[in-house]
């Protein structure tokens, strides 16, 4: 049974209506991925079932009644309201004192004091508590508008976990496909007014959504062929006035109309980077450079090469530094120790997440032209106009002033101006804040396809992975470490890492001969050929490990699945720990699989 029902709702904000006789029903349980294009109407949505938005015809039922004690909703939105004051404990428990003790312990799990004063804080600290807010009402129904956004990746995993464990039902608005895959069990995509349900994965909503714009790209392309063939047959005269042909005519003014109300898709962005002249080999080169505020040290005794063409992610928590790493290895700081030297023929752009290029008081045009209306890109001189539409900007939107934009708009202004600079180093500090998953990937494939060197924060997993080659990462204690690979990378051998420290030292047996053969000259040992049974070991451990990935992704989606948590039949504690005991296994097979195949080549 729905515990929310949107039937035959429509909104309209000037022009086409933003929804169109929409129908939306969630059931408990349900965590539904809410897409759609920038500007479709995904806030507005959340809104709708919040009861913050009326719509124009239609209705939302919330099951009990909303405002008769029945279902309960709490709302993340984007921005953080400028009104709040004070303490944080009295913000996110709103002054009910029968709330502080969930306040206490949602704080808590983002890390937060309750005794900090609000203003004292970062965005990133902001939107934790907000989230903490939301999370301590214990709501029926969480809505959250991109709940990802300025959080550190090690907070949205903590965030994930807890979303999975206690929430019943969550609508989520978000641009981050690491988190729309693990916490979707449901996807809904507003798409020209309508939405779109599934009862699937994020995975293979994708796959489907692919089918069903086949299938309507060809039922479209049969109209169109049908409407040719009647509109050529009206020009060729009615010969009688019989009734069939009076019925035929009748027939083919309503495919004129079905065809004037036809809404196309969004089209996709088309966006195109300036590329600069060719840098040196060397792009930057730090040299034990140190920088920090007071007695904590960000950056400490940090060396590092970034030659032409490398992609480097920078990741780490909120507050350890990322910004300051950028902006020392761009000489806009002067580190206190160590020096950074820049190779020859250096063109940066900078990407700031805070956007501090856009004037708001300007329109678009204004900001991208500043007093031109033609720009030049790669030898081609183009129109402002047509510029700004490659990035999804309407005549009517690109005189419209800057603060009356979106945030995933501004983000695309912001790229649309910098990319017209000619540029062979691009900078860029979270880029993918606001932006819709279509445009992020069509941003992926740019700056996979772009030829110079790339420096990027994020705190997107998929991003990341997708675009870097090599990543610094900040442990938050001053040290940065350099790792070759993406995201992912880095945290598979983080895994390996602490199943190692963690068998070490359960082994003292293994510790103490360690201990006693040092400084002892090795002896050489001559290679030697498998055994029969490490043959056959060898031979299995491919099953093996199989069988082991497989129980690991049914635990996965049992965990995922809100009917174990409501049914009481299962023990989500013991799956945790199963689920723990199954990486740790994975590992060791891995590692005696790798152990024995380097045995048998070097026979």
């Amino acid at each position: 049974m729905a515990i929310i029902s949107i039937k035959d709702l429509t909104l309209t904000f000037g022009g086409p209506p933003l929804f169109d006789e929409l129908e939306l029903h969630i059931e408990e349980g349900d965590r539904i991925c809410l897409l759609g294009r920038n500007g479709a109407g995904k806030s507005t949505l959340l809104k709708l079932m919040g009861g913050m938005v009326q719509p124009d015809t239609g209705e939302v039922v919330w099951e009990g009644g909303a405002k008769a004690g029945g279902l309960t909703t709490a709302y993340l939105g984007q921005e953080f309201p400028n009104e709040l004051r004070g303490k944080v404990i009295d913000i996110v428990s709103e002054g009910d004192a029968e709330r502080t003790l969930a306040a206490q312990q949602a704080l808590s799990l983002f890390g937060l004091s309750g005794e900090t004063g609000i203003e004292t804080m970062s965005g990133g600290e902001k939107r934790r508590v907000l989230l903490a807010r939301a999370l301590s009402i214990q709501p029926d129904v969480l809505l959250l508008d991109e709940p990802t956004n300025h959080l550190d990746i090690d907070t949205i995993t903590q965030l994930e976990d807890y979303l999975l464990r206690n929430s019943k039902t969550i609508v989520f608005v978000t641009h981050d496909r690491s988190f729309a895959k693990r916490l979707a069990n449901r996807v809904a995509e507003i798409d020209r007014g309508k939405v779109y349900a599934f009862r699937t994965s994020y995975e293979d909503f994708l796959a489907r959504r692919e089918e069903m714009l086949a299938a309507e790209a060809k039922h479209r392309a049969e109209f169109d062929k049908r409407l040719a063939r009647e509109e050529a047959w009206l020009r060729q005269g009615i010969k009688a006035r019989r009734t069939r042909n009076e019925g035929r005519v009748r027939a083919l003014q309503a495919m004129r109309e079905e065809y004037r109300q036809r809404r196309g898709r969004t089209g996709k962005a088309r966006m195109e980077i300036h590329s600069g002249e060719r840098s040196g080999n060397l792009v930057i080169e730090a040299k034990n450079i140190s920088f920090g505020y007071g007695d904590e040290a960000l950056i400490r005794g940090f060396s590092t090469r970034i030659m032409r063409n490398d992609r480097v992610g920078i990741v780490g928590p909120n507050g350890s530094g990322k910004t300051t790493l950028l902006k020392l290895l761009l000489k806009e700081l002067e580190p206190q120790e160590g020096t950074v030297r820049h190779g020859a023929n250096l063109q940066p752009v900078y990407f700031d997440q805070m956007r501090s290029e856009l004037d708001p008081d300007k329109t678009v045009v204004e900001n991208l032209g500043e007093g031109y209306d033609t720009i030049v890109l790669n030898g081609r001189k183009k129109h402002i106009m047509a510029y700004l539409q490659d990035f999804l900007f309407t005549p009517d939107r690109a005189k419209s002033p800057v603060e009356h934009l979106s945030g995933g708009e501004r983000n695309r202004l912001l790229l649309a101006k910098l990319f017209a600079r000619p540029a062979n180093l691009l900078v860029m500090d979270e880029p993918t804040n606001d932006l819709d998953i279509e445009t992020l990937e069509l941003l992926e494939e740019l700056l996979q396809d772009y030829v110079g060197t790339i420096l990027l924060v994020s705190h997107d997993r998929t991003f990341l992975d997708n675009v870097v080659t090599d990543c610094f990462v900040l442990a938050g204690d001053g040290r940065v470490i350099e790792y070759a690979g993406g995201y992912a990378d880095w945290q598979n051998s983080e895994l390996r890492r602490n199943i190692e420290e963690k068998s070490a030292a359960n082994s003292p047996a293994k510790a103490s001969a360690k201990s006693s053969n040092k400084g002892k000259k090795p002896k050489t040992e001559k290679p030697r050929t498998l055994t029969f049974k490490e043959r056959r070991e060898l031979e299995e451990l491919p099953d093996h490990i199989a069988a082991l990935e497989e129980e690991q992704s049914e635990i996965h989606a049992r965990l995922s699945d809100p009917e174990l948590y409501r049914s009481g039949e299962g023990d989500p504690a013991a799956l945790s720990t199963r689920l723990e005991r199954l990486e740790s296994e994975l590992y060791e097979a891995f590692q005696r699989w790798e152990e024995l195949e380097a045995i048998e080549e070097s026979t």
